[in-house]
């Protein structure tokens, strides 16, 4: 015994329309690949001070030189990231191992790239409401 879909008919509707539709119609692939690149570009940024706090703050953890010029030249770029949160909290008395400052620097960067990366998508993804389309979680 075999059974043969039907197709759901619809009044007033004919069985074979002229174009096919899609309800969820995705953006186009330049839209996608514009926010994409957007977001990546805004990630890249932040990830790459990131990191360099993160270098910063394990070579003074570990006692490195300040005079060798690699940990010197680290020092001096990310100094101008560091230098907003020095004196947020007192710094221990003595040879200071664990840089607060840039610790909470670290973390700030974070949330900011996170928020940056996240309102690129929101303003750049709603296409809807731009070319006049309705979005496809609309109700009306």
């Amino acid at each position: 015994m075999t059974f043969r879909a039907q197709k759901p008919t619809i009044p007033g509707m004919t069985s074979t329309p002229s174009q096919p539709t899609n309800v969820n119609v995705p953006a186009p692939p330049a839209q996608r690949a514009s926010i994409w690149t957007a977001s990546r570009v805004i990630a890249l940024v932040f990830i790459v001070a990131e990191v360099l706090l993160l270098v910063r703050f394990t070579l003074k953890l570990l006692g490195a030189n300040a005079e060798q010029p690699l940990v010197a030249a680290i020092t001096g770029l990310t100094e101008p990231l560091v230098a907003p949160f020095r004196g947020i909290f007192t710094q221990p008395g003595g040879t200071p191992v664990v840089e607060i400052a840039a610790l909470l620097s670290i973390v700030f960067f974070v949330l900011v790239a996170a928020f940056s990366v996240a309102v690129v998508r929101a303003v750049t993804g709603r296409r809807g409401e731009r070319d006049g389309r309705p979005e496809a979680n609309s109700t009306t």
